[in-house]
């Protein structure tokens, strides 16, 4: 007799809505007052992004330079971190946020995705650094759940070696296709999900990874036609800056 795989139509957890940086229409983004205004709507989770100051300190900064801030020509990393908290102007009357400050006021207030920034402009030993030190102030999951993602693969190879069985997330790049995705199934069977661009995401590759287990995360949703398109699919976790707008639409 065959067995009937199972999909996202049967009975299954309503998506989980993460707040992108926090509410960062509202706020600047990965900031307190981000994440407050976030929390205040009863999302889910919140995404944040890990970057390395010159002396290693592990802080909230998407970009690598500071021009959001008014230093176009300025690096996260050409810094040490009580540099930075001198250079950077308040924003809101706030200063770039530690990792660590980050895990203590929210990891038991939501789940939470933590994005290693870890590109090409940075040495391999930096990004090896970066990664231990995430998944050292994370220590064990608590009775939130906390994952780690990147869009570097060999970041997330590192991590699972370092600290095996760890929730690990791939982030799938937009010209990445599901043909990759099925390749990377069948050689790296320790991730624990995947984050899709929008764009990308349909039925067959969602539920290409639902048959094999995997969490499945999708970025970044704001307009209407975005977010109703992720909810339609079943993933697991959809990533908005308008995460307002999409708890609205996902329980209405």
């Amino acid at each position: 007799m065959s067995v009937i795989p199972v999909f996202r139509h049967q009975p299954a957890k309503p998506c989980r809505v993460y707040a992108h940086r926090g509410a960062n229409r509202e706020a600047m983004e990965n900031t307190r007052d981000a994440f407050d205004r976030a929390l205040y709507y009863a999302i889910d989770g919140i995404e944040t992004d890990v970057q390395l100051t010159r002396d290693e300190v592990a802080v909230l900064w998407h970009d690598r330079f500071l021009n959001k801030i008014g230093y176009p020509d300025r690096r996260i990393d050409d810094f040490d971190y009580t540099q930075l908290q001198a250079l950077v102007p308040p924003c809101g009357g706030e200063t770039i946020m530690t990792l660590s400050d980050f895990l203590a006021r929210y990891r038991e207030r939501c789940q939470l995705l933590v994005e290693i920034k870890n590109r090409d402009w940075e040495s391999i030993e930096r990004h090896r650094i970066k990664m231990r030190l995430t998944l050292d102030l994370i220590g064990t999951n608590s009775d939130r759940y906390i994952a780690v993602s990147s869009f570097n693969l060999n970041s997330l190879c590192y991590a699972h070696q370092y600290r095996p069985g760890f929730p690990l997330i791939y982030n799938v790049e937009p010209d990445q296709t599901v043909d990759d995705v099925r390749a990377l199934l069948a050689t790296h069977g320790f991730l624990h999900g995947f984050c899709l661009p929008i764009a990308n995401t349909d039925q067959a590759i969602v539920e290409l990874l639902q048959r094999h287990g995997k969490c499945v995360g999708v970025y970044t949703c704001n307009s209407d036609a975005e977010i109703n398109h992720a909810l339609r699919s079943g993933v697991d976790i959809l990533i908005s800056d308008v995460p307002d707008q999409a708890l609205r639409l996902r329980d209405r």
